[in-house]
């Protein structure tokens, strides 16, 4: 019976159209199985576990809302719509079709889709695995005419499958199922209010569910922040920027180079090559431990060169340990830009830089051909970003920099999970 009224539904025989999804099983598999060292672990067994169970898919709805049917004889009908999942996934097509026109040239979305080597990655939650690994694909060989039933290729030729769907298990906070409406729940906007972006950035990058199952708690949220962040990369920064602006007033010249010296310059230059492989195949959690590994070698290095105790004694010596240190500090910046992209601006401003270090995204406004304005997300990316060491500048003028990052109180454990537990 329905709860809402209390009759009792009826079993109704309709007319929909369906995706044919066992006409693809066999070019499926051998789509998959050719992911087998490039995607997640998790993702491609879950893909491929769902093969043993393919059923034609309803790619339509009984509604009175939604896209019409583009057939003849269903096209005006009232009742009759498109499944959501259906279209939305043709959106990514459609999209760049749209952007192609509106920019000027037409076929321009043909380099995304059409050209073999344009590479796309999906990246989504684990729910919508389904629709970005079986049924766009699908849809996309099926254009092709690559199912078991044959065809041709349509108009827009064949079609570029995804290189890698990105997808992590589920994470869950204090133990709980994230629930905005029982406010289990991180808004951006109110955690901006209190903790640094960059904050939020590395803990999601470093701690969580990439490949399993984990929990987000506060008090491994405030753990890595004071330990990792602060104690560790921000330590790094504020030591060797300070010491070189308070003695020397700008990036040093380095002199003769100690096996000690190459050997940190050599772990940098290494793990742009170790973190950029990992960034290459959606492994973020090994690529920001790779970085982090590089900050702490340069903090141990520092910590053995003691330059402090070389002012008076070797002041040549002092600065040459200076200008490694601030190489490796630049280095480090770069290789944690894609993951912690506020803090790296700062760091490429302290060490004398200018302008964007890196392009973040903007919000702009759109107006619609006869229709109504929205928002998009969208950016130039115009910056002085490379991925590679570039050597610092001798004679750069230093400032002495504020904190990179702030120290939080282990109060704030107590704070949000009281907070959490005045929400229930």
């Amino acid at each position: 019976r329905s709860r809402i009224n209390g009759e009792t539904p009826l079993f109704v025989e309709q007319e929909h159209y369906f995706l044919d999804l066992p006409a693809f099983t066999e070019v499926l598999g051998a789509w998959l199985q050719s992911k087998s060292g490039q995607w997640r672990p998790n993702v491609l067994k879950f893909s491929l576990n769902l093969l043993d169970d393919l059923r034609p898919r309803a790619i339509t709805r009984d509604l009175d809302w939604g896209v019409p049917v583009p057939l003849d004889g269903w096209r005006d009908r009232p009742d009759k719509k498109i499944y959501v999942w259906f279209d939305a996934v043709i959106g990514y097509l459609s999209a760049s079709i749209e952007w192609a026109r509106r920019s000027g040239d037409p076929d321009a979305w043909r380099a995304w889709w059409n050209d073999p080597s344009a590479e796309s990655y999906y990246f989504m939650g684990k729910d919508n695995i389904t629709f970005h690994a079986e049924i766009w694909p699908a849809m996309l060989l099926g254009y092709a005419g690559r199912g078991s039933k044959g065809g041709t290729p349509g108009p827009f030729g064949i079609l570029n499958l995804p290189t890698e769907v990105v997808s992590s298990e589920y994470l869950t906070m204090e133990g709980r199922k994230f629930s905005s409406s029982r406010q289990v729940v991180i808004y951006v906007r109110d955690f901006l209010d209190r903790y640094d972006v960059d904050a939020l950035r590395y803990y999601v990058a470093v701690a969580g569910p990439e490949n399993q199952d984990t929990d987000f708690t506060w008090s491994e949220f405030v753990r890595r922040n004071n330990d990792e962040l602060v104690a560790t990369w921000g330590n790094l920064v504020n030591r060797a920027v300070s010491f070189a602006a308070r003695n020397i007033g700008s990036i040093p010249g380095p002199g003769e180079l100690t096996a000690a010296d190459h050997a940190l310059l050599e772990t940098s230059r290494q793990a742009f090559d170790s973190v950029g492989e990992h960034l290459s195949r959606s492994r973020f959690k090994f690529a920001i431990n790779e970085a982090m590994h590089a900050v702490a070698e340069a903090n141990k290095y520092f910590s053995e060169q003691a330059p402090w105790k070389l002012r008076e004694s070797d002041p040549a010596r002092m600065r040459t340990i200076l200008h490694v240190a601030l190489q490796a500090v630049d280095d480090a910046k770069t290789m944690l830009t894609p993951f912690l992209p506020r803090s790296s601006q700062a760091v490429y401003e302290m060490l004398g830089g200018t302008g964007s270090w890196s392009g973040l995204p903007r919000i702009e406004t759109v107006d619609e051909e006869g229709g109504p304005s929205y928002p998009v997300i969208t950016g130039s990316y115009d910056s002085s970003f490379r991925w590679a060491t570039r050597p610092i500048a001798a004679g750069t003028p230093l400032a002495v920099p504020v904190p990179l990052f702030a120290k939080l109180d282990q109060s704030v454990v107590d704070e949000e999970i009281a907070r959490l537990a005045g929400n229930e």
